[in-house]
């Protein structure tokens, strides 16, 4: 029997919990069964994803975006009463894992979209190391090409600021909502910076530094990050793994 703890242990020390300051809690949001059989893992736990688990009798949701962030209210009142009422009907164990999941050398949201993308990491730097930087292939070696690869891998059109035929060398990225962190890309050295979402301001940013943004889209850029810790959690306990996606524009 693959006990809800002996998941979550071995998801723990996979990830490395205690090393990051988080927003949400990581590892167990919401209680169910104690025997786990199959997992739905999702980007996001939205109703979608809970309905979805539901109808395929999963013990387990696994996400990186869960639930109880910082910035929410603490009452369970509307999305939030509905969400957690379809998770308890049906003793499914909600579990998320955010930054972990995001910094992680091999599972991790930076590094699976760089496979997707084949970019060559040389290393993690800036807040919580949650940023990458390393070189692109010949296929990408202008911001018009690196465009069109991301679209082309991501089924999404980026969000681009910058000289599309200028030449490119140094990617610097960070997957989801990390368009705060540009700054520090510029100060690494990178050519061009790519995230999930923009704000007003980078449009200025990049203009009068000359190094590129892209937004690829939050949901887009950390698809792959739970599919792959779902994979490894498959081939380490012989369970049933499926991934639920969403078309989130975002």
């Amino acid at each position: 029997m693959n006990s809800r703890q002996t998941l979550l242990t071995w998801c723990d020390q996979t990830l490395q919990t205690t090393q990051f300051k988080d927003y949400a809690p990581n590892g167990l949001q919401v209680e169910g069964k104690n025997e786990i059989r199959k997992i739905i893992t999702a980007v996001t736990a939205s109703r979608a994803a809970i309905e979805f688990a539901a109808e395929q009798g999963a013990d387990m949701l696994l996400v990186h975006h869960g639930m109880f962030w910082k910035s929410e209210p603490v009452t369970i009142t509307g999305w939030k009463k509905q969400r957690i009422a379809t998770l308890l009907k049906h003793q499914i164990n909600l579990v998320g894992y955010h930054l972990p999941l995001d910094a992680h050398p091999t599972l991790g949201n930076n590094t699976q979209l760089a496979a997707q993308m084949s970019w060559q990491p040389e290393n993690a730097f800036g807040e919580q190391n949650l940023l990458n930087i390393g070189s692109l292939p010949e296929n990408q070696q202008t911001l018009a090409d690196l465009a069109a690869q991301l679209k082309t891998v991501l089924q999404r059109e980026p969000v681009v600021v910058g000289n599309l035929s200028g030449s490119l060398k140094k990617v610097a990225w960070c997957t989801g909502g990390a368009q705060g962190f540009f700054q520090a890309a510029i100060d690494a050295g990178a050519d061009v910076f790519i995230t999930g979402e923009i704000s007003e301001a980078q449009y200025h940013l990049a203009n009068e530094t000359g190094v590129a943004f892209v937004s690829a889209g939050h949901h887009a850029t950390e698809r792959y990050g739970v599919q792959a810790l779902g994979k490894a959690i498959a081939e380490e306990f012989g369970l049933d793994v499926q991934f639920f996606d969403e078309s989130n524009p975002a």
